[in-house]
């Protein structure tokens, strides 16, 4: 009798064991929590047809009569090689400074080089495919070299779905007291998409930084780094948002402007 009464007691100790396994949440199998954003890979997207209509980021911008600087005056935007079709010289090409946007009132971002004592002035200006300026506003002149935000204001004319829009940041430059100031300017272009359905779904479950990175890979520009910018400003000693800055620079060939101070500004 002795002998069944202790299997009976072990049987009844692993049923109670095993009841106590199903019911304890540790048993179960959680979802993992992704913590962090995914890798930074933006995906550039083709540029528009060739409408003869260049742009410059910085690569070919004047310099003013300043002294030689490390780097040039830079908009931080895609810069694309598009070969000439109805171009006579064969191999011609046309530099594209352009990206993509889905909101009404996007944010532009440009490298500044030159102190304050140097700069008269600096100016945005945006106009339609068929030169109507429709936006003009001066910029605060930062008091030293870093890169500055041009926020477009509620009074902006929203940017339409599907129609290209024409930038440009000038800045006027006075290195040399004796002589008339210096113009020195970058433009592109920026297009405004709608986001379908799946897609706006996909943004409203992840952290900013997760959104970063669906922006990016889905060719979205202007959002992508605007949302990751804005994430530094919050966080600047944040080591992750500053190497997530660097990959995403890095991919547009603007690597050595990732290192540059980003700049508080209302506009």
């Amino acid at each position: 009798m002795k002998p069944f009464l202790q299997r009976l007691v072990s049987i009844t100790a692993f049923t109670l064991v095993f009841m106590s396994c199903l019911s304890s949440p540790i048993a179960l199998q959680a979802k993992p929590t992704i913590t962090r954003s995914a890798p930074i890979r933006f995906n550039p997207p083709p540029p528009p047809p060739d409408r003869g209509a260049p742009g410059n980021r910085g690569e070919g911008a004047s310099r003013g009569e300043c002294a030689a600087l490390d780097l040039p005056l830079t908009a931080l935007v895609p810069s694309y090689k598009q070969r000439l079709s109805n171009s006579q010289e064969e191999g011609s090409t046309m530099t594209k400074v352009w990206g993509l946007t889905s909101v009404e009132q996007p944010s532009f971002w440009f490298y500044v080089p030159y102190h304050q004592s140097d700069l008269q002035a600096i100016e945005f200006v945006l106009q339609t495919d068929k030169n109507k300026t429709i936006y003009r506003t001066p910029v605060s002149v930062p008091q030293a070299p870093g890169i500055v935000r041009v926020q477009l204001q509620n009074t902006t004319t929203p940017l339409e779905t599907n129609k290209q829009y024409h930038w440009f940041f000038k800045v006027s430059v006075v290195c040399d007291p004796k002589q008339p100031p210096t113009l020195d300017y970058v433009e592109g272009w920026v297009q405004r998409v709608n986001l379908d359905a799946a897609l706006r779904n996909q943004l409203k479950q992840p952290s900013p930084q997760q959104q970063v990175a669906i922006y990016a890979l889905e060719g979205i520009w202007y959002d992508a780094l605007t949302t990751l910018a804005e994430l530094r400003l919050a966080s600047p000693q944040d080591p992750r948002l500053a190497e997530d800055w660097k990959s995403l620079l890095k991919v547009i060939g603007l690597e050595k402007v990732a290192t540059q101070p980003l700049i508080q500004s209302t506009r």
